[in-house]
């Protein structure tokens, strides 16, 4: 089997998480529009339940949801194994799951520390170890994480946020190595700032998006890049593509990033 029999996604087996809302709730529209069978996860029961109205009415596919909390471990493999147990195999898992604060580090507490690396590192990871061990069995798969440029480029006011990015692309880079001998492929999606509800929560004054408009990504391409990305051997998709070449540029003379990061990069 070769990885590009997953570009055809009529009736392929995709798990997505963070489906109730942002990129995951964009990504599973469009993957409707492909007649997939969709499992849709997330924690809130009212947004899932009209995403899946919405989904089944696009496709041929099935659509279930799934109330789940990625963060308990003994629930996200119970979860999983019930999943594998009704559709024997997965295709394809896009893990979408996670959220930010921009605050001063100091100003934040060991709670929301936690409580970020559970939801957007060890989430991702729980996830991922059950459903990679489904798709080692049948060598085939492909697994997409979101990270963010903000992984690539700290900034102000998002210590913990872009370090729990930063450990999504470093362990997306590991496990791209290790499921490599079994046909999956590992394909890490890493935005700028995205028009979503994201930052409604991230950005307690709203100056942030008022100050990046410019950079703000349309989530609906950026659902379709993912989609597009899906059954292809593709390592990451790193956008806008001003902010990649500042990462280039950062890595390559890192005092100057330093200082255009503290004097342009600090919006929040």
């Amino acid at each position: 089997m070769n990885i590009t029999e997953l570009r055809d996604l009529t009736a392929k087996n995709i798990i997505v998480t963070g489906a109730s809302s942002g990129i995951g709730q964009k990504a599973a529209l469009k993957l409707a529009y492909k007649n997939a069978n969709l499992i849709l996860i997330a924690r809130r029961q009212d947004r899932l339940e009209s995403l899946q109205r919405q989904c089944q009415a696009l496709s041929s596919g099935t659509v279930e949801y799934v109330v789940l909390d990625i963060s308990i471990a003994k629930h996200v493999q119970e979860t999983i194994a019930t999943i594998i147990e009704k559709y024997q195999h997965i295709d394809v898992l896009i893990n979408a799951a996670g959220f930010g604060d921009f605050t001063t580090f100091v100003q934040t507490d060991y709670s929301l520390w936690n409580k970020m690396f559970k939801v957007n590192v060890l989430g991702t990871m729980l996830m991922t170890r059950y459903v990679a061990s489904n798709m080692i069995e049948q060598q085939l798969g492909q697994i997409i994480n979101l990270g963010s440029m903000g992984g690539k480029i700290a900034t102000p006011k998002s210590a913990i946020y872009s370090a729990t990015k930063a450990a999504v692309i470093a362990f997306s880079n590991s496990l791209r190595l290790e499921l490599r001998p079994f046909n999956i492929q590992v394909t890490t999606i890493n935005p700028g700032p995205v028009k979503t509800d994201f930052f409604k929560i991230a950005d307690h004054t709203g100056g942030y998006v008022q100050s990046v408009g410019a950079l703000m990504l349309d989530p609906d391409q950026l659902a379709q890049k993912i989609v597009q990305s899906i059954g292809r051997p593709i390592r990451e998709i790193n956008v806008p593509h001003l902010m990649q070449l500042g990462h280039i540029f950062y890595e390559i003379m890192p005092h100057v990033g330093d200082y255009v990061t503290q004097h342009i990069g600090n919006k929040k």
